[in-house]
């Protein structure tokens, strides 16, 4: 095997305090989505010495040094010595997961990236959970602070890792001094990405749950990016809200995107989104339509004092989420194919979903009094 570059080995090997020379940083996840757009910028970045990208698959940043491994394995320990700083971004949020397969490597994950950065001798692990964490309820505060309590509960998707990582990032230090773990928690992700709550401007209408109050905050990937960065750099640490300034009411929201709103009461919307998702016809769950319904818009405020500003707007967010989704046709939850959606219709769709639960509901009671 050849010996390492030259310049890799003294990265690895600093003779220096890094604060002279700029941090080694690892990026896990770094081939695709927020992992591979930060890996660029800190590449970029000449207040950064070295990038580590860490992926199973290989990425396009040439500037970083490449280990393909899954970050469950414990060999990822070997691969950040020298390392000053881990973001940890891999993470499987995908709706089209399983949700047991999901936790096992969101949590398996996170829980091995401590352990390895501790033995490695780094100092800061960096993680990105979601504003989601706070939860969306009636009595939220406009905006929540970073020291809201986390009052999400697991019923929505994905939020169960969420909240199990939050309390491995919580726990890490005391189990490892000398390791500060720095959380990021991001609002509505836009920008090549797939979620329940984008793919609710996929629909034909936009569902609003009678007597709900909904606060649309949104953050651009770019902006979670400059964010990370600064939590890479030390410039701001502990428990990181990001996100727009502001954020768009319901009303605002429909007259930006131009979509009508369908309104239900909460027991036939809440109870027909349980039955959908619990007989396999939409992937989302209940509750996630609870961030739909209430406020859990963030201030952002420690990123703020830090000198950190975002560069988008929640209205050009919202632009560019919709041109996006242009084209695609899901309703509650569920992306239809073309033919699907014109074929259903617009409302007619939604209809159909609906009343697929109730009939499913109907011939199960049916069976029953046989």
């Amino acid at each position: 095997m050849s010996s390492p570059d030259p310049q890799v080995r003294a990265a690895r090997n600093p003779t220096f305090p890094s604060s002279v020379r700029g941090p080694v940083v690892a990026v896990t996840g770094a081939a695709g989505g927020v992992g591979a757009l930060l890996t660029e910028r800190l590449a970029a970045d000449e207040a950064v010495r070295q990038v580590v990208a860490i992926d199973e698959r290989r990425g396009e940043c040439a500037d970083a040094v490449w280990h393909i491994l899954d970050v469950r394995d414990p060999a990822i320990a070997d691969k950040l010595r020298g390392v000053d700083v881990v973001v940890h971004l891999a993470l499987d949020l995908d709706l089209g997961s399983d949700p047991a397969a999901r936790t096992a490597y969101n949590v398996r994950g996170t829980q091995t990236v401590l352990t390895a950065a501790a033995a490695a001798g780094v100092r800061r692990v960096v993680l990105c959970t979601s504003a989601m964490v706070y939860g969306a309820l009636p009595d939220n505060e406009l905006p929540l602070s970073e020291d809201a309590e986390l009052r999400a509960t697991a019923e929505a998707t994905g939020v169960a890792d969420l909240l199990e990582i939050e309390r491995l990032a919580r726990r890490a230090p005391r189990a490892h001094p000398g390791l500060n773990v720095t959380v990021v928690r991001p609002a509505v992700l836009v920008g090549g990405t797939d979620t329940a709550l984008t793919r609710y401007f996929e629909s034909p209408r936009l569902l609003v749950v009678a007597g709900s109050r909904p606060a649309w905050q949104f953050c651009h990937v770019e902006d979670l990016c400059t964010a990370l960065e600064y939590a890479v750099l030390e410039k701001v640490e502990g428990e990181l809200a990001v996100g727009c300034d502001g954020w768009l009411e319901q009303e605002e929201v429909e007259e930006l995107s131009g979509i009508r709103r369908m309104e239900l009461p909460s027991a036939v919307a809440l109870g027909a989104a349980a039955r959908l998702h619990r007989i396999g016809l939409t992937p989302s769950p209940a509750g996630d339509l609870a961030y739909t319904m209430y406020p859990w818009v963030v201030s952002g405020s420690r990123l703020h004092a830090a000198g950190w500003r975002p560069r988008w707007t929640n209205e050009e967010v919202l632009a560019e989420l919709l041109e996006e989704v242009a084209g695609r046709h899901t309703v509650a939850g569920r992306r239809l194919g073309r033919k699907d959606a014109t074929a259903a219709g617009a409302a007619g769709a939604t209809v159909a979903l609906l009343g697929a639960a109730a009939v499913v509901r109907r011939a199960r009671k049916a069976r029953r009094r046989i």
